[in-house]
């Protein structure tokens, strides 16, 4: 079965040379096995299986200002999208499946600040 074409944001790569700076007091090795993981199994996977990741919008909202934060994004997906997170040992993955591709919207390390995706959605 052939999977998804992959996309990835200028988020994306943005979010990736954050993680680089983020880990660099740590070891070079450490974001190099990060990238090879990431490039080599999780977006390979998650192409040819974008279900596997769970339903970003399907959690439980307890703070009023996340759920008002979560209808306005529900009102930007299109009638088709899925937006889906992926854990990846310590990584969040942030993947929207639309047609005939999986867009690679942001990955965080746990300990990182939470996602931004304000440019994402002006480039449409």
């Amino acid at each position: 079965m052939a999977g998804k074409r992959p996309r990835f944001t200028e988020n994306f790569s943005a979010n990736l040379s954050a993680i680089e700076e983020f880990l660099e007091p740590h070891s070079r090795t450490t974001f190099r096995h990060f990238l090879a993981r990431l490039f080599d199994d999780v977006i390979p996977t998650l192409c040819r299986f974008p279900q596997s990741g769970r339903s970003f919008l399907a959690r439980t909202i307890k703070s009023t200002k996340a759920r008002v934060l979560s209808k306005r994004l529900s009102t930007l997906l299109g009638k088709q999208d899925d937006l889906r997170e992926c854990v990846m040992d310590e990584y969040l993955v942030l993947y929207l499946v639309r047609r005939h591709q999986v867009i690679f919207l942001a990955v965080k390390h746990h300990r990182q600040l939470s996602f931004d995706l304000k440019k994402f959605w002006h480039e449409e």
